[in-house]
């Protein structure tokens, strides 16, 4: 119980680390402002997602039959609520890595003859992941996608599909999510996963039936069995019988060691499907409020919350701060864009910066100032806005600590943000096609021992 308790909390708290870090409420307010404006290339941009396909181009190789289905669904496209919901990797929650993931599948026939056409969203790996911006793109299974655009990308992914659950990126089904996630409670018949399941893990044992029968219809099937990967070393199948009223209750069996060579690989139940919600664990333990989620999170688990968007945190940037100076109070603060001793004259401070700079022990003041350059206290939090690639965010609280006009001195907060803005270039040139794996520009050495911590990391989901 206690190993559950601990496991347990650590889960919830990363969640809320990302929930806190990871799509920002200004992210959230611009690209839903411009989604409802009907820009839905500008609610891309805003939400850091990439466009790698043109409907002009489209419209050419598969008619304009398919070009309105399209463009239909990207207007309705939340691409904030699409980050939101996208699966993240422990320890730092970020986006899993390379992954591609279906969003919506399109019958028809193109100039190749008879092939689906599939609206997919795309990480980059974890090499490539400055910012962690997203892409979208169509993907027709050819080897020349509806627009050729930057390096080669994996198939959709089968364990991540979001084709099957739209509620988690289309706008208009976003009410969809409190039944699709369970949070009604629990039906009368619940699988036991005893013995079989870790007890830390979230499985929605409550919805696999329900979420079984979407994925066979989808497969053309009302009966049979699917598989669900709970973990590298854990994997069941559900064995879904047909009765006189539609699907009956599910049977559990432990899936065979490995497939028989030619026959067809089950059906894998979604991710989304197989873990409980995380936003739906922290509103039930009290570590969130509602108005901390994404608006259309929010007004689809707690029915009677507004869709004002998530509160912003007070602004407490540009307040003195006090110092303990030469046995008073003292206090530094921003003056001209710059952060200042504000008890002590123009001509003192000469002296004791002259004094420091020849080796002396400045004022504490001084000393307060500097360290706020180099190690201040709000370094883990622009950390964790730079690796989940709100830039914005990260500089407004160096300025709103330093100033605007403020030069950053050498030390460990400079080098956060230089590394940054070199993995952003590397993410361009992997964008253009031009790196590969190690080929990028110079990285800090904090940033190569990250990396390569999330490389070996990339498979630990962040789901249990």
């Amino acid at each position: 119980m206690l190993t559950w308790t601990a496991n347990g909390d650590s889960r919830l708290s990363r969640w809320l680390r990302v929930r806190e870090f990871a799509v920002p409420a200004s992210m959230i307010e611009t690209a839903t402002a411009r989604r409802r404006a009907g820009d839905w290339a500008g609610a891309c941009a805003a939400a850091g997602v990439d466009i790698d396909f043109g409907l002009r181009h489209l419209s050419r190789t598969h008619g304009q039959e398919l070009v309105a289905r399209v463009r239909a669904d990207l207007r309705h496209l939340a691409p904030d609520l699409l980050r939101w919901h996208l699966p993240r990797i422990a320890p730092d929650g970020l986006l899993r890595p390379g992954l591609t993931i279906e969003l919506a599948r399109y019958e028809t026939e193109g100039c190749d003859g008879d092939r689906p056409v599939h609206l997919v969203a795309r990480t980059p790996p974890a090499w490539a992941d400055a910012g962690q911006r997203i892409s979208l793109a169509l993907w027709d299974g050819s080897h020349s996608e509806a627009a050729a655009c930057g390096p080669p990308h994996p198939h959709p992914h089968r364990r991540f599909r979001l084709d099957l659950h739209r509620h988690l990126w289309d706008a208009r089904r976003a009410d969809e999510l409190r039944v699709r996630s369970g949070a009604d409670g629990m039906p009368a018949d619940v699988l036991d996963l005893t013995g079989l399941v870790p007890p830390e893990y979230r499985c929605a044992v409550d919805r696999w039936a329900a979420e079984a029968a979407i994925l066979l219809r989808a497969e053309g099937r009302t009966a049979g069995a699917v598989g669900v990967r709970l973990g590298a070393r854990h994997r069941l199948v559900l064995e879904l019988a047909a009765g006189r009223d539609g699907p009956g209750p599910p049977a559990l069996r432990i899936a065979p060691a490995a497939p028989d060579r030619g026959a067809h690989p089950l059906p894998v139940l979604p991710d989304a499907a197989t873990w409980v919600l995380p936003d739906l664990d922290l509103l039930r333990a009290g570590l969130i409020e509602a108005d901390r989620l994404h608006p259309l999170v929010a007004s689809a688990l707690v029915p009677d919350h507004s869709l004002t968007g998530p509160s912003h945190r007070p602004d407490r940037a540009g307040q003195p701060q006090l110092v303990e100076c030469r046995g008073a109070r003292h206090r530094i603060g921003l003056v001209d864009g710059v952060l200042a001793a504000l008890d002590h004259d123009p001509a003192e401070i000469r002296r004791e910066e002259l004094l420091a700079t020849l080796s002396g022990t400045p004022l504490p003041c001084l000393q307060a100032i500097d360290v706020a350059h180099r190690h201040p206290d709000c370094l883990v939090g622009v950390r964790e806005r730079l690796d989940h690639g709100d830039t914005a965010g990260a500089l407004a609280v160096v300025e709103g600590l330093l100033g605007p006009e403020a030069l950053l001195r050498s030390g460990d907060l400079r080098d956060e943000l230089e590394t940054a803005a070199l993995r952003r270039v590397t993410y361009g040139l992997f964008r253009a096609g031009l790196v590969g794996p190690g080929t990028g520009p110079l990285r800090g050495r904090s940033d190569r021992r990250r990396t390569a911590g999330r490389r070996s990391r990339s498979r630990h989901a962040l789901t249990h």
